[in-house]
C-alpha cells in the first residue's frame, strides 16, 4: 500500500491498481484477489469448485420449477422469489446422501421425505402468506388433484385487502422432472366469487392427473379483484395474490 502524491486525487480501480480515500489520506493498493484461472484450477480451491457446482445446480433447479408453473406465478410473485427458493433448493441438494460432494442434486433430495417436506408449503409471494391469507380448513385428493374449501364464506374466511370487491381461487396439479425438466401441468377452472357472507362449498379439480414420473406438486392460489363498472381489475398489479405448494410427493 502506498500514498498517491499528486494533484489529482481519484478512487476506483485502474488497471491493478485501486485507488480509495483512507484515514491517511489518498492510498493505492494493487488489486488483490484470486484470479478465475487458478480457482478453476487450482487443487486448493477444490472445495469451491464443488460448492459453486452445487450452488449452480440449485439454481437451475429452481429454475425449472418457476417455468413450470409460470401460469400460476406469473401475477403470485415477489422480487426475492428466485434467490428465496434457490436456498430452499440448497436445502433439498444437501439431503441427496448418495451422489459425491460437488455433484450433489435436487432430483435425488426431491424423493426423500425430508426434501419434499422442504419445498412443501413455499409461499411465491412473501407479502401474502397463504396461511395468513386464507382462513379456512382446505382439503387435498393426492389422487387427482382437487382442493376443496367446504362452507366457505368469502368476508369471514379470507384476509381481505383494502378495495377488494372479488376473490379468485385456483388448484394447480404439476409433475416435473428436476434431471430433465419435462414437466406436466393441469390447472382447475378459475372459481370466481364476490367477497361476501354467502356460504358456499368450493371445488377446484384439475383438468387432468399431470402424465410423468416426476415429483409430484399440488398448488392452491388466491387471487385478489376490484370490480369497476362491471369489470374485474387485478387488486395492485397482484400485490396480495397468495401461491402456494400445499403438498409434495
Amino acid at each position: 500500500m502506498a500514498k498517491l502524491r499528486s494533484l489529482i486525487k481519484i478512487e476506483g480501480t485502474l488497471d491493478d491498481l485501486t485507488f480509495y480515500k483512507g484515514k491517511e489520506g489518498y492510498l493505492v493498493k494493487t488489486k488483490s484477489g484470486v484470479s478465475a484461472n487458478r480457482i478453476k484450477n487450482d487443487p486448493a480451491f477444490a472445495r469451491t469448485r464443488e460448492n459453486g457446482s452445487e450452488f449452480g445446480k440449485s439454481a437451475s433447479s429452481g429454475k425449472i420449477l418457476r417455468r413450470a408453473i409460470l401460469p400460476l406465478m406469473e401475477d403470485a410473485k415477489d422480487s426475492q422469489v428466485t434467490a428465496r427458493l434457490t436456498k430452499v433448493m440448497t436445502q433439498i441438494k444437501n439431503l441427496d446422501t448418495t451422489s459425491p460432494r460437488g455433484q450433489r442434486v435436487v432430483e435425488v433430495g426431491i424423493t426423500t421425505p425430508s426434501g419434499q417436506q422442504t419445498l412443501k408449503g413455499f409461499n411465491f409471494n412473501d407479502r401474502a402468506i397463504l396461511s395468513t391469507v386464507l382462513l379456512s380448513d382446505v382439503g387435498l385428493d393426492t389422487a387427482t388433484g382437487e382442493i376443496t374449501l367446504t362452507d366457505f364464506i368469502p368476508a369471514q374466511n379470507l384476509s381481505v385487502p383494502v378495495g377488494a370487491t372479488h376473490v379468485s381461487l385456483t388448484s394447480g396439479f404439476l409433475n416435473l422432472d428436476f434431471e430433465t425438466g419435462d414437466k406436466d401441468l393441469q390447472l382447475s377452472p378459475v372459481s370466481n366469487l364476490p367477497i361476501d357472507n354467502t356460504t358456499t362449498t368450493v371445488t377446484l379439480t384439475p383438468a387432468a392427473v399431470p402424465t410423468g414420473t416426476g415429483t409430484q406438486g399440488y398448488f392452491l392460489k388466491v387471487a385478489f379483484y376490484q370490480e369497476v363498472n362491471g369489470i374485474q381489475y387485478p387488486l395492485n398489479n397482484g400485490a396480495y395474490n397468495a401461491l402456494e405448494i400445499m403438498e409434495v410427493l
